[in-house]
């Protein structure tokens, strides 16, 4: 499955990659609060948060509106969402967003948008396997 990969050492905070992530999926180039990527500068150099596809999210969906498509990315059913915000809450990655103005929560669907938007070649999408990704977020979490 491809997962989004950042390089933070070609990023110069530009933000075209949130801009078009929420042009893409909101109609607005609001960018920050609409953007299922986040660049974050921290100290002199930037961080991503967006979703790694680990697909914890899909058994704590109390409706069964979140599943991991042939693709191997994890898709929220925005029809059968209640808004509940469990995922949003769940997240191990805080990567599930919300919108003030939308009562379904959004995350990264390896799309691609920002990949093409990004003037530094700083994101790429890379082929993973769902195995490996839960290892690095058990890892993280001290859940090994």
């Amino acid at each position: 499955m491809k997962v989004l990969t950042f390089h933070a050492e070609k990023c110069k905070g530009c933000m075209e990659c949130m801009k078009a992530c929420s042009k893409i999926h909101f109609k607005t180039d609001e960018g920050s609060e609409k953007s299922a990527i986040q660049i974050i500068k921290k100290n002199s150099s930037y961080i991503m948060n967006a979703c790694n596809q680990c697909g914890l999210c899909i058994d704590i969906c109390p409706v069964g509106a979140i599943t991991r498509k042939k693709t191997g990315v994890v898709w929220l059913d925005k029809n059968t969402c209640i808004g509940c915000q469990a995922c949003v809450g769940f997240c191990p990655t805080n990567s599930m967003r919300k919108a003030k103005d939308h009562i379904e929560p959004f995350k990264c669907i390896s799309c691609g948008a920002c990949v093409r938007a990004c003037p530094e070649n700083a994101l790429e999408l890379v082929e993973k396997q769902v195995q490996e990704i839960k290892k690095t977020v058990y890892h993280k979490l001290g859940a090994e």
